[in-house]
C-alpha cells in the first residue's frame, strides 16, 4: 500500500512544482492581500484537488471527460470565469486602487471569499479532473477501495500543494513591505490578471 502512495507522491510532486494557474492565484493574494487570504485561497485550491480526486475514483470523472459535451461546457465555465477573474485585476491595476469587492473584504470576509476563489477555480479546471483519470487508476491497487484510495492520493496532491503554497507564501512574506507600496502592486495585478486570461484562453482553446 505504501509504494503507490510513494509512488504518487513523486509524480504529483513534480507537477505541484509546475507553474501554473493555482501557483498564480496563490502568489498574487499573497502579495496583494494578507497572509490569511493566501493561505484561505490555497486551502480552497487543495479542497478542489480533494473533490476532483474523490470524483475520479468513483468514476464521476471519467464520465466528465469521456462526455464531450460535458467536458465543453465545464471547460467554457472555467474560461469564462478566469477572464473575469484576470480582467478584474487588470481593472484594479488600470484604476491603481482596490476593487470594491477586494476593498469590503477584510478579516473573515476576506479568508471566505479567496478560499471560494481558489475552490471554484479548481473545480472549473475539467483539466484537473482529466489529470486525475489519467494518473490515479495506475497507483490504486487490485482489491483497495476506489474511493479510499482515490481520497488519500488526492490527499497526498493537496498536501504537496499545500506545502509549496505555504513556502511560496511565507517568501512573499519577506518582502510585503515593498509588496505594498501601491505601485507594485498595481504591476503585481496587471501580471497576474495577464497570466490568468492567459490560462482561461489556452483552457478555452484547447482541443481536450
Amino acid at each position: 500500500m505504501l509504494d503507490p502512495v510513494l509512488s504518487f507522491a513523486l509524480v504529483a510532486g513534480l507537477v505541484t512544482l509546475t507553474p501554473g494557474l493555482d501557483t498564480a492565484l496563490v502568489l498574487r493574494t499573497a502579495a496583494t492581500r494578507s497572509r490569511k487570504e493566501a493561505f484561505a485561497a490555497a486551502s480552497g485550491i487543495c479542497l478542489g484537488c480533494l473533490v476532483w480526486g474523490l470524483a475520479a475514483a468513483l468514476g464521476v470523472s471519467a464520465l466528465l471527460t469521456a462526455s464531450e459535451v460535458a467536458f465543453t461546457i465545464v471547460k467554457y465555465l472555467g474560461m469564462a470565469y478566469m477572464l473575469y477573474l484576470g480582467g478584474r485585476m487588470l481593472w484594479t491595476a488600470i484604476r491603481g486602487e482596490e476593487s470594491h469587492e477586494d476593498a469590503k473584504a477584510p478579516g473573515l470576509g476576506g479568508v471566505g471569499r479567496y478560499f471560494r476563489q481558489g475552490l471554484v477555480t479548481n473545480l472549473l479546471n475539467p483539466k484537473v479532473g482529466a489529470f486525475y483519470v489519467a494518473l490515479l487508476p495506475q497507483f490504486i491497487p487490485a482489491g483497495a477501495s476506489p474511493a479510499l484510495m482515490g481520497t488519500l492520493l488526492a490527499g497526498v496532491h493537496g498536501l504537496e500543494g499545500m506545502a509549496w503554497s505555504t513556502l511560496l507564501i511565507l517568501l512573499v512574506n519577506t518582502m510585503s513591505a515593498w509588496l505594498q507600496r501601491p505601485s507594485v502592486r498595481r504591476w503585481i495585478d496587471a501580471v497576474a490578471g495577464v497570466a490568468v486570461i492567459g490560462f482561461g484562453l489556452k483552457l478555452g482553446l484547447s482541443n481536450a
